[in-house]
């Protein structure tokens, strides 16, 4: 789910920070300028991790800002296809079921990746599984599920140009998102099982 991630990058520290160590100074701005971000085919860096090397500082003209190169490992998410994971429901439409953890909210699991038998109750707003038996089952908002990573969707966040005239507004697609399937006997909601 985790992973460490190689750097490098030319990080520039601020007069504001010339108080601080310089270790200190350089992982501020690190983690300012990485964490909670998504790098494309990398993942969402979470934190920063450890610095490998860093050179000599030096003071751009007529800014004062301090540049430095950095090579510096970063913490980021990514979990790996095959992988089992726990989410919390978010909601549920007739796209699928969108599923959250603590840090990430861009899971959906299409209707095609449930169990056989579902179907979605547009009156409730919710995913029902029925069973061989005739029993129902649903996936309500807020149950924590169990789902298996299927594959990864990459999208290059370009700025939008300003709206003119009656143009409907396009849909931002997250920088990343996961989609996920809930086929196999122990996933779904861990209440059923």
């Amino acid at each position: 789910m985790f992973i460490l991630t190689t750097i490098s990058d030319l990080i520039q520290i601020s007069p504001e920070d010339f108080s601080k160590f310089s270790a200190v100074a350089i992982e501020d701005n690190i983690n300012a300028k990485y964490a909670n971000k998504v790098i494309q085919k990398i993942g969402l860096c979470i934190s920063f991790y450890d610095l490998l090397e860093s050179s000599d500082g030096l003071i751009g003209h007529g800014t004062g800002l301090v540049n430095v190169n950095v090579k510096f490992r970063m913490i980021v998410f990514r979990p790996f296809k095959g992988e089992i994971m726990l989410g919390k429901i978010s909601s549920g439409t007739e796209h699928g079921i969108k599923i959250g953890l603590e840090f990430f909210n861009d899971i959906l699991i299409p209707p095609g990746m449930l169990m056989e038998n579902s179907r979605f109750d547009l009156a409730e707003q919710v995913w029902i599984w029925e069973n061989d038996e005739g029993s129902e089952f649903f996936f309500d908002v807020g149950e924590v599920v169990r789902f298996r990573v299927e594959a990864e969707e990459w999208h290059d966040q370009v700025p939008n140009a300003p709206e003119l005239g009656d143009e409907t507004p396009q849909e931002r697609r997250p920088p990343y998102s996961i989609l996920g399937s809930m086929q196999m006997g122990g996933t779904g909601p861990i209440t059923w099982w």
